[in-house]
Order: structure tokens, then C-alpha cells, then sequence
């Protein structure tokens, strides 16, 4: 008789049995109640398109002006990476590295990684190195502050509307779908879900590889 699975709670460390859950429901710790594990559907699905898009956006960001400034008909724009330059050139340094690993580095590094875990179980296949791109991913996600930057370039933005004419670029809208997206990564992302994927990949490639090392050659005619 198969013996169900064990879960510990994150807050009390209590080991329980995990059961099948309906649709749309959540099991909780009997002990303190916090919630251990949903029954979802499909999550690793959407995190995975959730990401591939957001990767599209993060690149029309980075490569696109963030707006522009009409002064005296003096029209100038400038792309994130070019503020990042400005800055260096300017002497601020330690803003410059700030500003380069909180909106390009991290949310780079957190979707590489996304992909790298849920791309390969997509295709049914399982990546090295999966237990350190899982611990990872919490990280970059913790030193992503593109919501932080918008904040301030929509603030310097409306300060500067009377001084001089504001086009908003396509960047500056690319990063507003970006930050729901991002958000949308974490929200769908269930970790559950995702090791079961991968020992089912696991298991599935091994039964393949112990067939074909199991099945007979065949005579040379």
C-alpha cells in the first residue's frame, strides 16, 4: 500500500500527511493553520508564459527611450541604460550599480532562471543544477526593484511637466506590463506543482533509459 507523503509546515514544523485536495481548495496546518499547499491546475503552464513574456517586455524596455523631454524645441530621450551611463559619467557610481542590479541585472537573472527550471519540465525533460536555480530564484526576485524605479521616474516625470513637454515612451509603458508580470510569475509559481512535475520528468526518463538498456539487439542479417 503506497504511503502518502509527508509535509512540514513552514511555521510550526509539524510533519502531516499530504491528501487530495478538490479543485481550488487549500490544505492547512491543523496544528497553527497556515496554509501548506493549493490544488491548482496548469500553474507551472502559466508561470512559464508569464515569463517568456515578460523577457519580450524586458527587452522593448531596455532597448527603447523611457521618455522624452521637449525643452525650448530641444527634444532629447534617453533609454534606461543611458541613465545608468549618465550616472556613471556623473560620479555616481554606487547609484549606477544600484540602479543596473535592481532593474536590469535581477529581473534578468530571476527570469533566466525561471525559464531554466520550467522550460526543460515543459519539454519533459529535467535540468541540472535544479535545486540551486530554485534557491536562487527568491533572491534575484528579492533585489528586482523595477516598481521601486517606476515610482521615481513617474514622480521626476510629473515634476519635470513644468519645465518642459514629457513624452512618455514605449519603454515606460513596457516596464508598467512588466512589474504585473513579474508580479504574476510569483503569484502562479507553485512550488508543489513544480517538484511534482520534476519527479514525474524523472521518473518518466528513467523508465525510458531502463527500456532501451533492457530490450534485446536484434541479429545481424
Amino acid at each position: 500500500m503506497p504511503v502518502a507523503p509527508l509535509i512540514a509546515c513552514p511555521e510550526c514544523d509539524l510533519l502531516q500527511a499530504e491528501t487530495p485536495l478538490p479543485p481550488r481548495r487549500t490544505a492547512c496546518c491543523r496544528r497553527c493553520g497556515v496554509a501548506l499547499y493549493r490544488s491548482t491546475s496548469h500553474s507551472l503552464d502559466r508561470s512559464l508564459a508569464f515569463s517568456l513574456a515578460a523577457v519580450v517586455l524586458l527587452v522593448i524596455a531596455n532597448m527603447l527611450p523611457i521618455a522624452g523631454l521637449d525643452v525650448r524645441g530641444q527634444h532629447t530621450e534617453t533609454t534606461l541604460w543611458g541613465a545608468v551611463q549618465a550616472l556613471y559619467d556623473q560620479d555616481r557610481v554606487a547609484v549606477s550599480v544600484l540602479v543596473f542590479v535592481t532593474t536590469l541585472f535581477a529581473p534578468a537573472t530571476e527570469l533566466c532562471i525561471m525559464l531554466y527550471m520550467l522550460l526543460p519540465l515543459r519539454l519533459g525533460q529535467v535540468p541540472r543544477h535544479l535545486s540551486l536555480a530554485f534557491r536562487l530564484a527568491p533572491i534575484a526576485r528579492e533585489w528586482g526593484l523595477v516598481d521601486v524605479f517606476m515610482l521615481g521616474v513617474v514622480v521626476s516625470l510629473i515634476k519635470l511637466g513644468n519645465l518642459a513637454i514629457v513624452v512618455p515612451g514605449i519603454a515606460l509603458w513596457s516596464f508598467g506590463v512588466l512589474i504585473l508580470l513579474l508580479t504574476a510569475i510569483g503569484a502562479s509559481f507553485d512550488a508543489r506543482e513544480f517538484w511534482l512535475r520534476a519527479d514525474a520528468n524523472r521518473a518518466a526518463l528513467e523508465r525510458s533509459a531502463s527500456g532501451s538498456a533492457a530490450r534485446p539487439l536484434e541479429p545481424a542479417t
